[in-house]
């Protein structure tokens, strides 16, 4: 096992958190956002106080790399390649939309052939969102989607769909499908990120301190589920 830094700042939410040996061991969180370049600093500054006064050494600075919003991301990448540099760590890239599924694997009973559908906001009908199952295989990968009632038809016609993260809720009337569940109140955040960030550690999936960038909102175009006319 190993101890991590977690940053995560890819929507209105700001949040910390630390993990050894598999377990969270410290977390804050500003949810009154987006306040990321007043309050990260401070966040990641008591993090590292508090390992530093339990001699605990860190083996990697964890952030989520989106999508997500361009000025967060910005923010949460500079700050966690900063301390990769200042104490040579290893760097720990996190996808949004799986961060969001973990606290749904955790917290909730789902059936077997349970689809998840993570959500985040862009404008109007638009999300940003991809589908995964329960072991989160990736069924259908990121991407932009204009919501009709047909973007997610195909899948629903099959299975149970769990709808979730801040672009969901806005969807849920235009689906309107019986297979479609809205679960409210998800966040990406720092804490649920260790399952994540130990199985990347453990593959020994790292990024370039140097080069690496996330995947912002704006890289993504959107797509109508059918040509409009």
């Amino acid at each position: 096992m190993s101890c991590i830094l977690h940053i995560e700042t890819s929507t209105d939410a700001c949040s910390v958190a630390v993990s050894q040996d598999g377990a969270c061991i410290y977390h804050d969180e500003d949810l009154t956002g987006p306040n990321h370049a007043e309050r990260l600093g401070s966040f990641v500054d008591e993090a590292l106080s508090f390992t530093d006064n339990h001699a605990i050494p860190f083996d990697a600075v964890a952030v989520s790399c989106g999508p997500g919003s361009y000025t967060g991301l910005r923010i949460g990448v500079s700050m966690a390649k900063g301390v990769c540099y200042g104490r040579e760590l290893k760097l720990l890239a996190i996808p949004t939309l799986e961060l969001l599924c973990v606290p749904i694997l955790l917290g909730r009973e789902l059936e077997d052939d349970a689809l998840l559908c993570p959500m985040l906001d862009a404008r109007r009908m638009e999300v940003y969102s991809a589908i995964y199952d329960r072991a989160l295989r990736p069924i259908r990968g990121i991407q932009a989607d204009i919501v009709d009632s047909e973007t997610y038809r195909e899948w629903l016609e099959d299975r149970p769909m769990y709808f979730f993260g801040n672009g969901a809720a806005k969807c849920m009337e235009t689906i309107n499908h019986p297979n479609a569940h809205l679960i409210e109140g998800i966040r990406p955040l720092a804490k649920y990120m260790m399952p994540l960030a130990e199985k990347r550690m453990f593959m020994s999936q790292f990024e370039d301190v140097a080069y690496f960038t996330p995947f912002y909102l704006k890289d993504f175009v959107a797509k109508p589920s059918k040509p409009l006319i």
